[in-house]
């Protein structure tokens, strides 16, 4: 799932596979309801706790990049930096926000499948729905998040 993740990301994210696992790691064991019903649970978790640490993670390069926190860095590093992937993934993020304001159920099926790479059974299982209601909601989601980003 990680390796998912950062395979969206530009080639030279600074995050590694590795420390994103980590960091989830240490989010989830930080939660007081550490039990987890299945698998699936698991996993949906994991995708949470990994969204939100690329959008911390985009949201702070682009404090920096703006002079918060600046540091001098090489040349090579500043090649590999480019904003446009940090700047979808907060777009994105708060488009999913807004979403979750109309229809908490859609933002999660977004969360599940896309960013947990969970199928349509797992994430039905996760959210105590049937199947065919969490591609309807799937559907529905990705057209309303397809006009809210193309605004």
């Amino acid at each position: 799932m990680a390796k998912r993740y950062m395979r969206q990301q530009n080639p030279g994210h600074t995050l590694q596979t590795t420390a994103l696992i980590h960091e989830a790691y240490l989010r989830m064991v930080k939660q007081t309801e550490k039990q987890f019903e299945n698998r699936a649970h698991f996993f949906g978790v994991a995708a949470q706790a990994m969204r939100h640490i690329l959008v911390d993670y985009a949201r702070a390069r682009q404090t920096a990049r703006r002079g918060g926190a600046a540091r001098p860095i090489s040349l090579e590093e500043a090649a590999l930096v480019t904003a446009e992937r940090g700047a979808e993934l907060v777009a994105f993020d708060e488009a999913l926000k807004e979403l979750e304001k109309l229809s908490k159920r859609q933002s999660r099926v977004v969360e599940l499948r896309y960013f947990g790479g969970l199928s349509v059974d797992e994430t039905a299982t996760v959210l105590s729905v049937s199947p065919e209601t969490v591609m309807r909601d799937w559907s529905m989601a990705k057209t309303w998040l397809y006009r809210a980003l193309s605004a």
